[in-house]
């Protein structure tokens, strides 16, 4: 457990507020006041922002070269069936040998290296993820169904009975989740007929309700986005991904504003580099404010994931922290600017796992081992037990490890 830690004179960014209070760190888990004895950090010209979310990625499929260039696909079923072609390519093929272990630590490590230390992950739990030292907290509460085409596999649902069932059954994995979790689902991930009749189907086999979690929903119509949000619905936008595949994406406001929205990547076969990218490209594709799209990462992601414990850093939650420096401008649009390799430190649990050099002294203090690495050309400490398995972290392009563990 990380010793008790006060950090001052810094200003800590959330979506509602900016405030200047120190923060205090008992443990894992964010205090209400100063621990006698706490050991104290100096964040002067620092900005502080609670660990981001990602709402959806598939953690092991982030090592796999992407599509080729394709015109864009009218459904997600059709590009799917792009994807068992894309199998055939021996530089695909050689990525989806590698471990399955390996694929998912390294997915981890993407998503913690950009600050994102909470994932949704949307494919069936691999042991690894149960790992005492697996990069990020995952979503461990609700329940989820890859599409109504993989998860019934009837004639009338899609017209893709040539595609193989995958994940749990739709209907059977609805009734399994209590009222009060997440299920989620990929919907009406297209442009054509076939995704716009997705949200009535799905309504027609009782389906849609308050804890019903849509990814994508590109293929929703305007009534469509008025009947979840009456529901109670939530949807999760992948716009870069949406982009590459289907041409076009959602217009998120009216889901924003009825606070039904979470921010996800999905993987690098099709969704943005990174989280940090991914927000990027958000922003190009809506009106949202910065401070919007922070919330998409946060805030709103722990409502919409009915996830309390991450996503914000009031008393009782987790400290997780993303730390960068103040450029003095606009704090909102600073996290939009930055990348990975200029993040100065990502915290998890109130301990630090990747830092610049010149954070070495909290690593010891929190009694965390630490290997040098390069990221992206810029010099950082890792906390060794992130190499994982196997040496899972030298699968993360632009990781490279100086000193060995």
């Amino acid at each position: 457990m990380p010793p008790a830690a006060t950090l001052r004179h810094l200003q800590l960014i959330l979506p509602d507020r900016i405030s200047a209070a120190p923060l205090h760190i008992g443990g894992a888990h964010v205090g209400a006041a100063a621990s006698p004895g706490a050991w104290e950090l100096d964040l002067r010209d620092h900005l502080v922002f609670p660990g981001l979310i990602n709402a959806h990625d598939h953690l092991q499929l982030n090592n796999i070269p992407r599509l080729p260039a394709h015109p864009p696909f009218p459904n997600s079923y059709a590009w799917v069936a792009a994807f068992q072609s894309h199998l055939r390519d021996p530089a695909v093929a050689a990525a989806v040998s590698r471990s399955s272990a390996l694929r998912h630590w390294q997915g981890g490590l993407k998503n913690l290296l950009c600050g994102a230390t909470s994932v949704a992950h949307h494919d069936p739990w691999h042991p690894v993820l149960d790992h005492p030292d697996f990069p990020v907290h995952l979503l461990r509460h609700g329940g989820w169904s890859h599409s109504l085409g993989l998860g019934i596999q009837t004639e009338e649902v899609r017209g893709v009975a040539q595609l193989p069932c995958y994940g749990p059954p739709v209907a059977e994995s609805f009734a399994a989740t209590p009222p009060g979790q997440p299920w989620i689902i990929h919907l009406a991930e297209g442009t054509d007929a076939v995704a716009a009749a997705e949200l009535a189907q799905l309504d027609g086999i009782g389906c849609l309700a308050a804890n019903t979690v849509l990814v994508h929903a590109v293929g929703l119509s305007d009534p469509d986005i008025g009947r979840a949000i009456e529901r109670g619905a939530s949807v999760v936008w992948c716009p870069a991904s949406n982009m590459s595949l289907l041409g076009r994406t959602i217009d998120p406001g009216r889901l924003f504003t009825a606070n039904r929205l979470a921010l996800g990547s999905d993987s690098r076969i099709s969704g943005g580099w990174d989280l940090l990218d991914e927000l990027r490209v958000a922003a190009e594709q809506s009106d949202l404010a910065p401070a919007d799209l922070l919330a998409l990462v946060t805030t709103a992601a722990s409502r919409v994931l009915a996830w309390p414990e991450v996503g914000g850093l009031d008393p009782g939650q987790r400290a997780d922290l993303l730390i960068v420096r103040d450029p003095g401008s606009d704090p909102y649009q600073a996290l939009l600017d930055t990348r990975r390799s200029a993040i100065r430190a990502v915290v998890r649990g109130g301990a630090p796992v990747i830092t610049d050099l010149d954070f070495a002294e909290w690593f010891a203090v929190c009694g965390v081992g630490t290997v040098q690495v390069v990221l992206d050309g810029r010099p950082k400490l890792l906390a060794r037990a992130l190499l994982g398995p196997d040496g899972a972290a030298a699968l993360e392009p632009g990781l490279e490890l100086v000193c060995g563990p």
